[in-house]
């Protein structure tokens, strides 16, 4: 009658290498979901608003009818992104306007440098929820803002509030943060920019 040999253990060495496997496993789907959380994120902020971001894309002519029953102030802050050498701030610091209505502001800006710049003003909106119902037509967010060394412009921002925003809704801040593309720009295009007129 043959006894059943005994079960054996795996080495030290065999169970170290399990584990090292497993361990690699782990970190490399955390990477993964890691990176995969980035665009995620920035799905959901679109969708819901949420973190004050705003829809940055052109909307449609405004056709809704105006809430005169209604009025809310909209407060413009601007801010350079890590020192870029640029002016830049808001004609008006706030509006007053009723859900429906459509308003046009102007932003100036001057490249304070020597060189030739590129730049990219990328919008939030406090509080978040009233990024939903904050339309632009025609903004210089839309697109990346070339301005030649030492030259100064005028950036127009046009706007409406859907008249759905919700009642509890008084104020909102519209911060526009500018960052420097130069580095990121093809130089036939830095060779194509000219100087501007000067913003009066």
């Amino acid at each position: 009658m043959n006894t059943p040999s005994p079960k054996q253990n795996p080495t030290p060495r065999a169970a170290n290498a399990r584990t090292v496997r497993r361990l690699l496993i782990v970190v490399v789907g955390m990477f993964g979901f890691g990176f995969a959380l980035v665009p995620l994120y920035e799905v959901f902020c679109d969708i819901t608003g949420f973190n004050g971001r705003t829809k940055n894309e052109q909307a449609v002519v405004n056709q809704r009818s105006i809430d005169k029953s209604r009025t809310i102030n909209v407060q413009f802050i601007t801010r350079i992104n890590q020192g870029m050498p640029w002016e830049f701030r808001p004609e008006v610091r706030s509006v007053r306007v009723h859900p429906g209505e459509t308003k046009v502001v102007q932003f100036y800006a001057k490249n304070l440098t020597d060189q030739d710049m590129v730049a990219q003003a990328v919008p939030s909106v406090a509080p978040g929820q009233a990024g939903l119902y904050l339309n632009k037509t025609e903004c210089f967010c839309f697109n990346q803002q070339p301005l030649a060394a030492g030259s100064e412009t005028l950036m127009p921002m046009q706007f409406y509030l859907d008249p759905d925003i919700p009642k509890h809704i008084h104020t909102l801040t519209l911060s526009y943060t500018m960052y420097d593309m130069t580095a990121h720009t093809h130089p036939d295009v830095l060779a194509s920019i000219k100087a501007e007129p000067t913003a009066e």
